[in-house]
């Protein structure tokens, strides 16, 4: 049930992005393009995402467990540091020059978009990078 309730939750998010227009990278770098051609649509999606986030999350963590789950896994307070501010300058860098984050080009893929697949794949080869070069490589991820 578990696997059937993640996958249903990644369906509906992949048809969002759809809907929404958000897996077209013309949007979103049109969106970063203030002067120019903007297109506000990504501020809607991010608003109304972040509105219900807003308001069901303290009702959901209420529950004292997930539906599926034991307890929620909810990550402990960290510190700003320079690796983390690395991270979200390359992450902010890719989304502006590429016009996809990871959610939307994954759902591009099932439309065949070949810079969908361009980006996938230099996603794919930076985390194989990362882990390679941390040390946190999986017996059979990455290589």
């Amino acid at each position: 049930m578990k696997a059937l309730s993640a996958f249903i939750a990644g369906a509906l998010f992949s048809v969002g992005l759809a809907v929404s227009g958000m897996t077209l990278p013309e949007n979103v770098v049109g969106f970063l393009d203030f002067f120019g051609d903007w297109r506000p649509a990504l501020a809607f999606v991010m608003g109304g995402a972040v509105g219900v986030y807003a308001a069901l999350y303290p009702l959901v963590i209420r529950r004292g467990a997930p539906l599926f789950a034991p307890a929620f896994d909810v990550p402990a307070p960290a510190p700003v540091d320079a690796r983390l501010l690395a991270g979200a300058a390359a992450f902010g860098a890719g989304w502006g020059l590429a016009g996809f984050c990871p959610g939307p080009a994954l759902t591009a893929l099932g439309s065949g978009a070949v810079e969908a697949a361009i980006f996938t794949g230099a996603m794919t080869a930076g985390i194989c990078l990362h882990r390679l070069s941390s040390g946190s490589a999986v017996s059979g991820s990455c290589g």
